[in-house]
């Protein structure tokens, strides 16, 4: 009998624990929407100001352009797969133009923003970014550039910056923070590292190869991109070529300065 009763306390002891274990708390994460980073109605635009540099004189020669670019949602469509989407205008305009109805937007392009259910995709010239994620957290990682190509810049620059884009970790790098640029302050954001690297930096060795590949971009709360760092170049000795060494690539820094 003290067997018998050994057993069904045993038993006894087993069914509580696993009631008890049953009805243990589990915490939740709460993430922000991804609409609330990329707000998505017709008609809303951004106005950046922007810096592009380029290597001309066959690389030889640096040039930084300075412009004015809006950002228009024109109307909510159907990207190439099927998806409902949104078709976003781009206008340029030169920098010293004042931010007025008078001043004069040149068309300049257009791309694409899809939003899904974890996820918000963006399409221009036929490539496709994972621009956010969920959830929104810091640490999170996503394959951001896995829809790319090989060498996606391959037909515009000869550089081998690109050759692993593809395998790029996007990550959310600190939380929701203030953050002032060139005098500006953008309230609530959130920021996107996406790459880092660089060889023979910041003083170049003439004689030695050397590179810099640098992707970032901050998104406020209830506005949108405020804030991108895209640079993809590289410089060669080209010691044993004519014409001495040169760069190839692009830089690009763009900050929000309007938005409605």
């Amino acid at each position: 009998m003290r067997f018998i009763s050994t057993i069904r306390l045993s038993f006894l002891t087993i069914v509580v624990s696993s009631l008890f274990s049953c009805t243990k708390k589990t915490e939740t994460f709460q993430t922000d929407g991804l609409s609330d980073y990329i707000p998505l109605n017709t008609g809303k635009y951004i106005t950046y100001r922007i810096d592009s540099t380029v290597f001309t004189n066959f690389g030889r020669t640096t040039e930084v352009h300075k412009y004015q670019v809006k950002h228009v949602i024109e109307s909510q469509i159907e990207d190439n797969l099927g998806r409902p989407c949104y078709r976003v205008f781009r206008y340029i305009s030169n920098l010293n133009d004042t931010l007025n109805s008078t001043k004069t937007w040149i068309p300049n392009g257009t791309y694409f923003i899809t939003p899904l259910s974890d996820q918000v995709e963006l399409t221009e010239d036929n490539l496709r970014f994972i621009k956010l994620h969920l959830p929104i957290k810091v640490g999170f990682q996503w394959k951001g550039n896995k829809y790319l190509p090989p060498d996606p810049y391959g037909s515009l620059y000869n550089f081998s910056n690109d050759d692993n884009m593809e395998d790029w970790d996007f990550e959310f790098d600190n939380s929701s923070t203030d953050f002032s640029y060139r005098g500006i302050n953008y309230k609530d954001v959130y920021t996107v590292e996406e790459a880092d690297e660089e060889y023979n930096l910041p003083i170049i060795d003439p004689n030695v190869y050397a590179s810099k590949t640098r992707a970032l971009e901050k998104y406020s709360k209830s506005v949108g991109l405020v804030y991108r760092e895209y640079e993809l170049w590289e410089y060669q000795p080209n010691a044993s070529g004519t014409g001495g060494p040169y760069k190839t690539g692009f830089i690009i820094k763009m900050w929000m300065i309007d938005h409605n």
